[in-house]
């Protein structure tokens, strides 16, 4: 068989020969290698083709070849090594350096922030049982392309476990996989708005990074419903005008409030009456420390309520891993939305999650992790209590972050600048709100911190409140 030219000694050096020009065959090649040389295509240490085999290839004597590498290796450019083979020298030119890289913040020692789960409690073990039965068992065809809604098992394995823990009325036809939540609301509100949907009602605070830019980006309009310590205050929902309603009823973000039977009552009424769609987010409900489960609102209303879930708080947010439970008449559009963004979520991951799912292994994962969350919040709270009374904790039966309320003449950004400073990470809950807020907090992240870790932290911060500025 021949060789193909594109991987020839001659294809890989770029060499060209003139064989009507008057300048020898010897230098031509030594020109067309120095410069490769100079310009950084070449790089230092590259191995040059043997000498025999790049003669061949070019159509010339040997000696042509060896008389341009001893020129090269004279001038300093080439290099000959033991064992016959020649490669760019050290003292040749190298490709430019590339230009520096921004240089990054240093990172706080001790950083309280939230959304992460201890990523270092992953459990490899059963995840790898897991893997190896999947490739052992899976018929060959779940390899090929499936529809947007993700694999049948992830389906079936997904719908028992939260209509067992999380009281849902969930069938496998209604669920579609996606990457994360992130992913699994973009292309809700994506399916939704290309139906007319142009406002989009948020709890007030709630997070920045999700909901306000995707509807941003989709030309939908975000208003705000405030907060009160038991969720939102419903009976300002009809002023909305929505066509959709984001909802952290079961723990919400950030304050951790729980919303009640009577005003989940109400926001069902409220999207039976006007036709919206509730998209409930009910991302860390599965650590709860203080209070028995609040079953999602998923179950209250399946056709007026799409569920949203996530592995990111409970396994790891690098596996993107995320659900949505739909409305009948959303299944069918999210699933080709999905199929147009990225053909669908990878197969490996989905079918050992089943797995993991199926045999049980993920509720001893939670079962071992909520003992330990426990710990690292309840060393929080009793740092707080030593050393800085002064602050107010909120939210703190579940999850695994927590909410100070700061005294009225401590400015929220002053506390996070100045903690900052002396190598303590925190985030203030104003940047959360669309109102301007009345009262200023502190987020408090524990998943990542053990317990001397969190005391160090609190302590530090104690000290560098007794001289932080107060604001009004």
């Amino acid at each position: 068989m021949s060789r193909s030219r594109t991987n020839s000694p001659a294809a890989e050096l770029l060499v060209r020969l003139d064989r009507e020009a008057k300048v020898p065959l010897h230098r031509q090649l030594g020109t067309a290698i120095r410069e490769g040389v100079q310009s950084g295509r070449l790089p230092l240490g590259t191995a040059l083709p043997p000498t025999r085999a790049l003669a061949a290839d070019l159509g010339v004597s040997r000696g042509v070849v060896v008389e341009a590498y001893q020129q090269l290796v004279a001038e300093g450019y080439l290099a000959s090594r033991s064992g016959g083979y020649t490669e760019v020298a050290a003292g040749a030119r190298t490709a430019p350096r590339p230009a520096p890289r921004a240089v990054r913040p240093a990172a706080p020692a001790i950083d309280f922030g939230y959304g992460r789960a201890d990523v270092s409690s992953f459990p490899r073990a059963a995840w790898l049982r897991s893997i190896r039965r999947v490739l052992t068992e899976i018929p060959a065809d779940r390899f090929g392309y499936l529809d947007g809604r993700g694999v049948p098992e992830l389906h079936l394995a997904l719908s028992d476990y939260l209509n067992r823990v999380r009281g849902t009325a969930a069938t496998p036809d209604r669920v579609v996989v996606c990457n994360g939540y992130a992913q699994g609301l973009a292309l809700l509100l994506q399916v939704l708005a290309a139906a007319g949907a142009k406002r989009i009602a948020v709890e007030d605070p709630s997070a920045d990074d999700d909901t306000r830019p995707i509807a941003a980006a989709l030309g939908m309009s975000v208003v705000g419903i405030p907060v009160g310590p038991d969720g939102i205050d419903v009976a300002e929902l009809d002023r909305t005008h929505a066509d959709a309603l984001v909802l952290t009823p079961s723990h919400q973000w950030p304050t951790g409030g729980v919303l009640a039977a009577d005003a989940r009552a109400a926001v069902v009424r409220w999207a039976n009456r006007t036709g919206a769609l509730v998209i409930e987010d009910d991302y860390d409900t599965e650590y709860r420390y203080d209070r028995a489960p609040i079953g999602a609102l998923q179950g209250l209303a399946p056709e007026q309520v799409a569920y949203a879930g996530t592995a990111s708080k409970t396994l790891a947010p690098g596996l993107r891993l995320g659900w949505l439970v739909l409305p009948a008449h959303l299944v069918g559009p999210v699933a080709e939305a999905k199929v147009v963004a990225d053909r669908g979520s990878p197969v490996m991951d989905q079918l050992a999650f089943a797995d993991f799912l199926a045999r049980g292994e993920f509720d001893r994962h939670l079962r071992r992790m909520r003992p330990v969350y426990r710990r690292r919040r309840d060393a929080l709270l009793g740092a707080l209590r030593e050393f800085l009374p002064e602050l107010e904790p909120a939210g703190i039966s579940a999850g695994l972050h927590l909410v100070t309320w700061l005294p009225p003449d401590w400015d929220e950004a002053a506390v996070v600048a100045t903690a900052a400073a002396h190598g303590v990470g925190i985030a203030g809950l104003a940047q959360y709100y669309l109102e301007r807020p009345e009262r200023g907090g502190l987020i408090f992240g524990y998943a990542t911190l053990n317990e001397p870790a969190i005391r160090r932290g609190i302590t530090r911060l104690a000290e560098v409140a007794r001289d932080l500025p107060t604001g009004g």
